[in-house]
C-alpha cells in the first residue's frame, strides 16, 4: 500500500509478520505484512507511528490497538520460507508516544493483550493505563472478576462467535478452510459459555447469545462491548487467522440490513442488559 511505500526505508521488505503455531492456530499465522525494522524506526524518530496514531486520534475518542504485544515484540518469518523468530522493539519509547498523543487527543487507549504475554507487558501497559482486554472465551475466571481497567467481551473478529461456539459450527467452518480445529479448547470454551449464562445443553441460540451478555453485564470492567455478529446470532466469524484465499474474510454480509438492529428482539435484549450494568 501507500504507507508501505513511503516507509519502505525503514521496512524489513525481505520479511513478513506473523504467528507461531498455537492452540486456536496449529498451523501458525502468516500475515503477509512486512515488519519496522527497530533501529530504522527509531532512527526515524518513529514518525510512521505518530503519523498514524495521530491520524486514529483525529476522528475518534479511544483507540484499540490490536496485538498490542507487536509493540514489544513482532514474529518475523523469511519471505522465501524458513524459520521464523522473535524480533524486539524498543516498547517504551513507543508507549510513552501512544501516552502523549492520547493525552493531546483526550482519548483512551485499548490495547489487546490477548494470546502469548509476557508478564511484563501487562505491566507496561497498565502503568501507563491502556485498557487491558478480556474476553469470556478466554478467562478462566467469570465476569465478575474482571479487571476494572479493562475493555471487556465475549470474543473477537478473529475467534468464533456465541453461534458459532454454540453449534460447534465454527470446527466445521475450519475444516471447510483447511484448517485443524482444537477441537477440545473449543469444547472448553463452549463449557464456559454454558457455566457463566447457565445454559441446558439443548439450549437455542439466542438464549446462549443473550445469557452470554447477561454474564459479561456483571463485569465491573470500564468498558464491555458486543459484536454486530453475535447480535444477528451469526454462526460464522469475520475473520479466520491462518488463512487468504480459504476463507472470506472480512467479506461476509450480516444476514439482514444494518438498520434491523434498530427493532430486533435479540439485539435490543442485549443492549438492555449492557444498559442495566448501573
Amino acid at each position: 500500500g501507500a504507507d508501505a511505500w513511503a516507509w519502505q526505508d525503514v521496512l524489513a521488505l525481505d520479511m513478513r509478520v506473523g504467528a507461531p503455531p498455537d492452540e486456536f492456530n496449529t498451523q501458525g499465522q502468516d500475515w503477509g505484512l512486512p515488519p519496522f525494522v527497530p533501529w530504522k524506526l527509531r532512527a526515524a524518530g518513529y514518525q510512521p507511528l505518530i503519523e498514524t496514531f495521530r491520524a486514529c486520534f483525529r476522528h475518534a475518542g479511544g483507540l484499540r490497538v490490536d496485538h498490542v504485544m507487536g509493540l514489544f515484540r513482532l514474529f518475523w518469518l523469511p519471505t522465501g520460507g524458513g524459520v521464523g523468530g522473535y524480533v524486539r522493539y524498543a516498547a517504551s519509547d513507543i508507549l510513552d508516544i501512544l501516552a502523549l498523543e492520547s493525552y493531546r487527543a483526550n482519548a483512551f487507549v485499548v490495547g489487546e493483550d490477548l494470546g502469548t504475554v509476557e508478564d511484563h507487558v501487562r505491566a507496561d501497559l497498565y502503568e501507563r493505563q491502556v485498557v487491558s482486554y478480556r474476553l469470556l472465551w478466554f478467562e478462566p475466571s467469570p465476569p465478575e472478576a474482571f479487571p476494572e481497567q479493562a475493555l471487556a467481551a465475549v470474543t473477537t473478529h478473529d475467534l468464533p462467535t456465541v453461534a458459532g461456539i454454540w453449534t460447534r459450527s465454527d470446527q466445521e467452518d475450519q475444516r471447510k478452510a483447511g484448517l485443524s480445529p482444537n477441537e477440545s479448547g473449543e469444547e472448553e470454551i463452549r463449557r464456559r459459555l454454558q457455566r457463566a449464562a447457565g445454559l441446558d445443553d439443548d439450549a437455542p441460540v439466542e438464549e446462549a447469545v443473550l445469557g452470554a451478555y447477561r454474564a459479561m453485564s456483571r463485569a465491573p470492567s470500564r468498558v464491555v462491548m458486543a459484536t454486530l455478529e453475535d447480535a444477528f446470532a451469526v454462526t460464522e466469524r469475520p475473520n479466520m487467522p491462518g488463512t487468504v484465499d480459504q476463507w472470506p474474510n472480512w467479506s461476509l454480509a450480516l444476514p439482514r440490513p444494518i438498520e434491523a438492529l434498530e427493532n430486533d428482539p435479540l439485539a435490543e435484549a442485549i443492549g438492555q442488559s449492557l444498559r442495566d450494568r448501573g
